[in-house]
């Protein structure tokens, strides 16, 4: 039988309450089966088999409403019932959100070893130690919520930096300076980098189908890097960029093309310095005419660039008031990568290819790129994206409960309880300074700067090969254990 039948015809299909009226008349009154069928337009033969099947007494009844009697194809018996397979595949989405999401062959093995525990396990399951393909398949299609993707790699440092503590704490600074200045939209701040490199990323394009390789053209197998720095207010206005070129000196005609007001820089490094944030401060400054008088709010992550004592007291000297994001926080609090960057990074792909285009035989270099920010930052750059980034990541309106638990998963692995050994010795850190990390912030004006507590970067443990059962065989059961979770524990790290 094919594996997605579908009925081909939707004739012939009586309810329940004209079948049991035509076989009253035909089992109780002693109506002929032809004057019956023409009356109701039941087919003939369809009402002779009913009648041989139904019983007199129940249709006698007169509260009945549908036949016990199964007619047509039943349902396939299913492995689990349903109860069993929607905790299976609650599971499989808690794994999910925990990052450790289980491959096609471990939900197999999984479900047969969930078998095995309610005695259900069929003669084929046993034989191969896992539960069937075609088991598989109709237990996706059964419940749509899941899908088969293909995982973004995260690191263990950003899956555990993103905890309920870290963001607990940033949101308590920012209420505090926010309770402490009256600042409006248009004096609250975003900045951050990204990098825009020669070779671009092709758009998917029509081709011949079979092919395995599809080509587009690119400037290089590698390309050079120019780093982009954007600063956006929560009202949706935007300071023009600032570019940081990979060369030894910083060259006027570097910026031909570019927006109208922005300002670059060089070095070889191609990654933006102390001395380059000053800059940008600067720039910032001249832009924003923000003073001790009219002090503006600085969100901004707490690279190593942006920390350095010119660059804080210049801050400072001109009512800048900073505030760093959590460590690997960013793919969720900071603002331009949340609504701003997966645009800009779109409609420079799209542009690069156009350029490709209309430049036949010749190569994109470094001193395009500010030509091609130019067309695509007014695109990305839109008061709609960047007011929702502010909503999004709870910045304004403040929003101190824009997270819940579920977006906490991803730190289940290595998230502790908080002992009462460790909350009485929490004044007195004795972790090394050097793997402990902080939110910083520099308030100005007559508010004194809130006393921040660190919290230590945690690692998890290595996890033993004991611990997770080989794609080949089952999982190890306990007497005890009737529920997924027991069979196959969460990944937890060790104290």
């Amino acid at each position: 039988m094919v594996r997605n039948y579908k009925k081909k015809k939707t004739t012939n299909t009586v309810s329940d309450e004209i079948l049991i009226d035509a076989l009253r008349e035909v089992k109780i009154n002693r109506e002929t089966f032809k004057n019956i069928s023409e009356k109701f337009n039941i087919p003939l033969r369809t009402l002779e088999r009913y009648s041989k099947k139904v019983d007199v007494d129940e249709l006698l009844n007169p509260n009945i409403v549908k036949l016990t009697l199964k007619f047509g194809y039943s349902k396939m018996s299913q492995i689990f019932t349903d109860e069993e397979e929607c905790e299976l595949t609650e599971y499989l989405l808690k794994a999910d959100s925990i990052y450790f999401g289980l491959t096609v062959l471990e939900a197999r093995v999984l479900a047969f070893s969930y078998a095995v525990k309610l005695n259900k396990a069929p003669e084929n399951w046993r034989n191969n130690k896992t539960a069937g393909i075609e088991w598989f398949r109709g237990f996706m299609r059964r419940h749509p919520r899941l899908a088969l993707r293909t995982p973004e790699a995260t690191s263990l440092a950003r899956a555990s930096g993103f905890n309920q503590h870290a963001v607990s704490q940033f949101y308590d600074n920012l209420e505090f300076i926010l309770n402490s200045h009256a600042f409006g939209p248009m004096d609250i701040w975003n900045c951050d980098e990204t990098g825009v490199t020669t070779v671009q990323k092709p758009n998917r394009v029509i081709a011949r189908r079979g092919f395995k390789q599809v080509g587009r053209i690119t400037s290089a197998e590698r390309g050079e890097l120019v780093t982009l720095m954007v600063a956006v207010s929560a009202n949706g206005s935007y300071i023009p960029p600032f570019f940081v070129f990979p060369r030894v000196k910083f060259q006027n005609h570097f910026l031909n093309g570019g927006p109208n007001g922005s300002v670059g820089c060089a070095n070889p490094s191609r990654w933006i310095k102390e001395n380059h944030f000053l800059e940008f401060l600067t720039h910032f400054v001249k832009n924003t005419k923000c003073s001790k008088e009219n002090p503006v709010l600085f969100l901004l992550d707490n690279h190593l660039s942006h920390v350095s004592v010119p660059g804080i007291d210049y801050a400072r000297d001109n009512g800048i008031n900073m505030l760093s994001f959590p460590p690997h926080c960013s793919h969720k609090l900071q603002i331009l990568d949340v609504s701003v960057y997966g645009p800009i990074k779109k409609y420079v792909n799209r542009a690069m290819d156009c350029w490709m285009t209309n430049h036949p035989g010749q190569r994109m270099t470094i001193y395009d790129i500010p030509g091609i920010i130019n067309e695509c930052l007014p695109k990305a750059c839109t008061p709609s994206n960047i007011i929702s980034g502010f909503k999004k990541t709870g910045v304004m309106p403040f929003n101190k409960d824009n997270f819940d638990e579920h977006d906490f998963l991803s730190s289940y692995v290595t998230d502790r309880p908080m002992t009462s050994e460790s909350s009485s010795t929490s004044k007195t850190p004795t972790t090394d300074p050097s793997k402990t990390s902080s939110t910083m912030i520099c308030t100005t004006g007559p508010s004194q700067p809130l006393e921040l507590s660190t919290f230590t970067t945690i690692s998890m443990r290595e996890t033993r090969p004991s611990e997770f059962p080989d794609s080949s065989a089952s999982i190890t059961i306990a007497e005890n254990e009737n529920t997924v979770e027991q069979l196959r524990p969460h990944p937890k790290a060790g104290p």
